[in-house]
């Protein structure tokens, strides 16, 4: 297998020698994605010129898998002809992702080059709203209907199934498109030709809405093993089907944006690269902001107990693990359950039931740590018994506090319509730190008598 330095090189030298064919028949054995990439480490002209090389098909493959800033760049650079050719090549719904995505310009200049069905098309999916089933599919679909023969069917595939983004699963509706079955490919392959399709065609349909929720459109590929599924109106008419590709594409965004959520990052949809220092800190900074400000309260908890602190200095040493342990639980707890309410295995109603195991889960973990710790105290620190036990029954009494704190937070922030995953790390553990310093000093008060 050539490597891709190898490769650029290769192509570069094949482009300045002008040996045009030679670059063809490299590019038509290579995957769009991979061309794609490959043109990612060319100059501008160079893109161009080699993006004119491919042929149609592939050209247009290519196109898709490319980055905005590359699309954008070919066509203010493509002629209005070059421009048609490759726009109506490309199936509707990565249309309207490349069109979403692009200046109003060249938006403009987009559908002047398309054909009047592709812009109604465009136009249609446009008016669902951005997270929608309806925003994620495709209209490019075959139907058939249930009087059908295998025959006509078959005819009706080869007719339409260019122009169709799969043919895998064809859905069977009525005379006024109401949706009543699917037959796969494999099924009419395998069936007599005479056969009705009403007599091989599965009526256990499973379908969503055009206002359907993207993510939740995404997890029934996951629970239901799918590759394509069926988009309905209302009046449950089929209206377009979205494919496991998109689903794939909408899962690693929603997992993306929860990730940077639990990390305290305002989410955004370019690329760390492609974004910008102003970007980056525009995203991070009102979070840090909100999180420094609410940390000040630890700050007013430690203020507070000056005296204490003083007439037992040795308290301040273990601040940092209790607050650390507190956190770190916490997050441990808040992590799992925001994951599993976003894989659906848990709700609302489950609250009780996950509160009742964390609360087992704390008494395990916390009375392990506080009894390790209290070893460490007693054998290698020389505590004595007192500061010892004050700090293993505030570390005890955290843990508790951080795991209740991690799993209910989430699940009230998703009860209420907030999502689960700001309920994270940081602001999980800006919590827990003040709440375990409020014990901590208030055992120790008890316990020493300051």
């Amino acid at each position: 297998m050539v490597n891709e330095k190898s490769l650029d090189k290769t192509v570069l030298k094949l482009l300045e020698e002008r040996r045009y064919k030679e670059l063809k028949d490299i590019f038509s054995s290579m995957n769009p994605v991979d061309i794609a990439a490959l043109l990612q480490d060319f100059s501008e002209k160079n893109i161009l010129l080699l993006f004119r090389i491919l042929p149609k098909g592939l050209a247009a493959e290519t196109f898709v898998e490319m980055d905005n800033d590359q699309q954008e760049v070919l066509i203010r650079s493509f002629s209005d002809a070059e421009l048609y050719e490759v726009v109506n090549e490309i199936y509707i719904d990565d249309m309207v992702d490349i069109v979403e995505e692009m200046p109003a310009n060249v938006v403009k200049r987009i559908l002047q080059n398309s054909d009047s069905n592709t812009r109604q098309l465009i136009n249609e999916i446009l008016k669902y709203p951005p997270d929608s089933a309806g925003s994620i599919m495709t209209t490019e679909f075959i139907t058939l209907y249930a009087n059908m023969t295998i025959g006509e069917a078959i005819k009706r595939i080869r007719e339409k199934g260019l122009d169709s983004e799969t043919i895998e699963t064809c859905y069977v509706t009525d005379s006024e498109r109401h949706l009543i079955g699917f037959v796969t490919i494999r099924t009419i392959i395998l069936s007599e030709e005479n056969a009705k399709i009403e007599d091989v065609m599965n009526h256990n349909v499973i379908s969503v809405g055009t206002m359907e929720d993207q993510e939740t459109v995404a997890n029934l590929f996951t629970k239901y093993d799918l590759t394509v599924l069926p988009v309905v109106d209302n009046e449950k008419r089929i209206v377009g089907i979205v494919t496991v590709d998109d689903a794939i594409d909408v899962l690693q965004r929603e997992t993306t944006e929860d990730i940077e959520k639990m990390a305290a990052i305002t989410p955004t949809d370019k690329p760390y690269l492609k974004k910008t220092t102003y970007e980056i800190w525009k995203s991070r900074i009102p979070w840090l902001l909100i999180l420094m400000i609410s940390a000040t309260f630890t700050g007013m908890i430690i203020s507070h107990f000056e005296d204490a602190l003083k007439t037992y200095v040795i308290l301040t040493a273990y601040i940092p693990m209790l607050m650390d342990t507190g956190g770190n639980s916490g997050s441990q707890t808040s992590v799992t359950v925001i994951r599993s309410l976003s894989l659906h295995e848990l709700s609302f109603s489950d609250i009780f039931r996950v509160v009742w195991k964390e609360f087992r889960v704390a008494f395990l973990c916390s009375v392990t740590l506080a009894l390790v710790y209290f070893l460490k105290l007693m054998l290698f620190d020389g505590a004595g018994i007192s500061v010892s036990l004050a700090i293993c029954i505030t570390l005890i009494l955290t843990v508790f506090v951080a795991k209740l704190v991690g799993c209910i937070l989430p699940m009230a922030a998703k009860k209420v319509g907030f999502d689960p995953a700001v309920m994270a790390s940081p602001f999980i553990t800006t919590i827990v730190d003040a709440i375990s310093l409020l014990i901590y000093f208030n055992i120790a008060s008890l316990l020493l008598n300051i």
